[in-house]
């Protein structure tokens, strides 16, 4: 037999591994079918049976036990609460989240002062209808429902912390405090999402107490509001009284210091004359700077004529002097003087009479010109002295009120500290009688933020118990919790179960399966069995002859993961099948630690597999002949030290190779658990294939993942596996999928026939 590639090495389209090409044997569907999702619920029936079965009690006991109750509800509105006057809130209130003033408000409504007011005004204390729907029911429900009750209070107690009752107030008694406990337990807040409506509802066992009690509590709640409104409002009143009184004062006491300020300073231009000095300092620097540019002209004009001389011909350029009349009328008649003399220098010479008195003439002209002209120059020199002295004067002047203005500023900055504080008092004291005023005008009015916007009405049928709802609740609960638990269980159990598990997850060929029998003895072919016991082995030949080729002797190892698998059993049988196939078979039972197939064959094991490895015995010494002439065996023989080092030895390949070639068509050797001792493992690589004995839900995969790989590290030609003591009613939905509904029932009708 050609030797096949290690385990996992399958070629891509090809059978599994160890198998011959053209034969397929069982190939399991990778996808996950509804059936097998329904072969799981089937397995674990009576768990799901048994959860819906409870939840289904449970659901009729708290239906039965509930108690018929009513709810009638009343819608009130809560609007966001303004401030009473613009611009204005109370100083001990600060900003808080709409969703926080709204969650407060709820908490009012089912607050035990509300409550309290509720029971004084409805007289609990004496209502009949309050006092009879407390009463306790009597009976079996009363039974059962103490019974739910103590449970519940038990559960309670277990996942949360009790809470302690609440105290009494002070202004009320332990009755009274006992009927408000009652009554708030009926109490329901419900909010509407995105609006502004809030359902005040009252959950009774009286239909009409529960629509009174509904409206009651809204009315006082609304009631009480407005109270708390107008409350606020009043103290907000006083407060700001006392407010403008102080305020008031404060202005008195600022407006008195202002005054007393200038007073003290000699600063009366402060205030609203506080510009005087300013403008005065203006106006002496504007007048000091027009008397430096007159004085600034008239020195100049000075320097330029004081040193003139009367006969200067530039002196005419001068306005003084050119627009003066008595120099002009001199300079004329000094002209005709001297035109005169030079008309008359033609006919006198310089001694006349007539050339002296012209002479004169002149002279006394020239004389009275600069005269005149120095009458002009002292003019221009008494204004230039003028001008400096008045330069002088506006400048000290300018001076003064330089000083002046610097000392008042320094007071301003102290009088505009105590106008400032004077004009805020005041602007603050006006404003606060202008709230006062409105708030006053506010508190006349009824405005409340919270109304009652529908009255709750008296219910016509209790909402609970809703008997069919509870029913479809618990139909479905139950089989939702069933399945669960089932699918849980299912995952839970990693145990070989299907031939789908075994090539899946296992990657091992799948030879065949052999079903549960239920007998005290162990089944053998030797003896009655049932038939379709017989019909597995039957078609576990089948796929062990297309298995393991066509050699002339096929020596075949059957070995299981852990002990109590069944490997003994399915090598007997497979032995004992394959004889009554028409096979010359050889049974070696190599199991030497716990020989069992002399046992189940009721031979003798006195001389055996043991005797022969040891060299205390022949070949011939140690088979032993059947009831069928086909079927030899060879025990195991007495139990040695070292199982494991006399498989392994020559003497035990020597055997197997003679074997090989021997007169026997098929030799079947039963070989330890593979986890238990290593002696399969050794024997694995002498033999032509291994036969995997899995027992069904007794087998972790885990375990079985590491048997396989024990086995392929010694590289064995062949490995199939075989599903023993495989349950067909527990796993009914699976194997109908593979084998058709009738797998198990049609031999044991072809039996019965026959």
């Amino acid at each position: 037999m050609p030797e096949s590639k290690p385990h996992g090495a399958q070629p891509a389209g090809g059978p599994p591994h160890g198998l011959p090409p053209g034969f397929r044997g069982f190939q399991a569907e990778t996808d996950v079918h509804l059936l097998d999702r329904l072969g799981v619920v089937y397995r674990y029936r009576r768990i799901v049976l048994t959860a819906f079965a409870l939840v289904m009690i449970g659901a009729v006991v708290q239906t039965y036990t509930t108690i018929p109750l009513y709810r009638a509800a009343a819608r009130v509105q809560i609007e966001e609460d303004r401030p009473a006057i613009a611009g204005f809130q109370d100083q001990s209130v600060s900003y808080q989240d709409p969703e926080v003033i709204k969650n407060t408000q709820y908490s009012i409504l089912r607050g035990r002062d509300l409550a309290r007011k509720v029971v004084r005004k409805l007289d609990l204390a004496n209502s009949s209808a309050f006092a009879s729907g407390r009463r306790q029911p009597a009976g079996v429900r009363a039974l059962l429902g103490s019974l739910r009750a103590r449970v519940s209070a038990a559960l309670a107690v277990l996942l949360s912390k009790p809470q302690p009752p609440a105290p009494p107030a002070p202004d009320e008694s332990a009755v009274e405090s006992a009927l408000v406990g009652a009554f708030l337990g009926g109490v329901r807040v419900d909010p509407e999402l995105a609006s502004q409506l809030v359902n005040v509802s009252y959950v009774f066992k009286d239909a009409p107490f529960t629509a009174l009690a509904a409206n009651t509590l809204a009315e006082i709640y609304v009631e009480q509001n407005l109270e708390l409104k107008q409350q606020s409002t009043q103290k907000t009143l006083d407060y700001l009284s006392g407010e403008i009184a102080k305020q008031q004062q404060k202005v008195q006491d600022s407006q008195t210091a202002l005054a007393n300020y200038r007073e003290q300073q000699d600063a009366l231009s402060l205030g609203d004359n506080i510009n005087v000095v300013a403008n005065r300092l203006n106006y002496f620097n504007d007048q000091a700077s027009r008397a430096k540019s007159q004085r600034t002209q008239k020195e100049t004009l000075y320097n330029q004529i004081k040193s003139l001389k009367a006969d200067d011909p530039a002196a005419d350029t001068f306005p003084l002097i050119g627009q003066n009349g008595n120099i002009q009328r001199i300079k004329a008649e000094l002209q005709q003087f001297e035109q005169q003399r030079r008309d008359l220098s033609q006919r006198y010479a310089e001694l006349h009479p007539e050339m002296k008195k012209l002479a004169a003439s002149i002279d006394d002209a020239k004389r009275r010109l600069e005269g005149e002209v120095t009458k002009v120059v002292e003019s221009v020199r008494q204004d230039y002295e003028a001008a400096v002295q008045e330069e002088q004067r506006v400048t000290a002047q300018y001076a003064q009120a330089e000083r002046d203005a610097t000392d008042l500023n320094r007071k301003s900055i102290d009088y505009s500290v105590l106008e400032n504080q004077a004009k805020t008092n005041q602007e603050i004291y006006q404003r606060l009688l202008n709230q006062r005023q409105e708030l006053e005008v506010a508190s006349n009015s009824k405005e409340n933020n919270v109304r009652l916007t529908e009255r709750a009405e008296v219910p016509g049928a209790p909402f609970t118990p809703n008997v069919p709802r509870n029913l479809v609740v618990a139909l479905a609960v139950g089989l939702a919790l069933g399945i669960a638990l089932a699918f849980g269980l299912d995952y839970l159990d990693d145990t070989i179960k299907t031939p789908e598990d075994i090539t899946r997850k296992l990657n091992v060929p799948f030879l065949g399966l052999v079903p549960a029998v239920r007998s005290d003895k162990v089944p053998v072919l030797s003896g009655p069995v049932p038939h379709d016991f017989g019909e597995a082995y039957r078609a576990l030949r089948t796929s062990l002859v297309f298995t393991s080729g066509g050699e002339s002797t096929r020596v075949i190892a059957v070995t299981s993961a852990q002990p109590l698998e069944g490997k003994t059993t399915t090598a007997c049988n497979l032995a004992i099948v394959l004889a009554l196939g028409g096979a010359r078979v050889l049974l070696i039972d190599a199991d030497m630690r716990r020989p069992g197939v002399h046992k189940m064959l009721r031979l003798q094991n006195t001389v055996g597999l043991s005797h022969l490895l040891v060299g205390q015995a022949r070949v011939r010494d140690t088979i032993q002949r059947t009831d069928d002439p086909n079927f030899y065996v060879m025990t195991a023989g007495r139990t040695p030290p070292n199982p494991s080092e006399l498989l392994a030895s020559d003497r035990m390949r020597r055997l197997v190779e003679n074997l090989a070639s021997g007169p026997f068509d098929w030799v079947i050797i039963d070989t330890p658990p593979v986890l238990a001792v290593t002696d399969a493992v050794v024997i694995s690589p002498l033999v032509s294939g291994v036969t995997f004995v899995l027992g069904a839900e007794m087998t972790r995969r885990r375990l079985a993942e590491r048997a396989v790989q024990m086995l392929t590290v010694s590289k064995p030609r062949v490995i199939g596996a075989v599903l023993n003591r495989v349950n067909f009613d527990r796993n009914k939905y699976y194997y109908s999928r593979y084998y058709g509904s009738q797998y198990k029932s049609y031999y044991g009708q072809a039996a019965a026939k026959a």
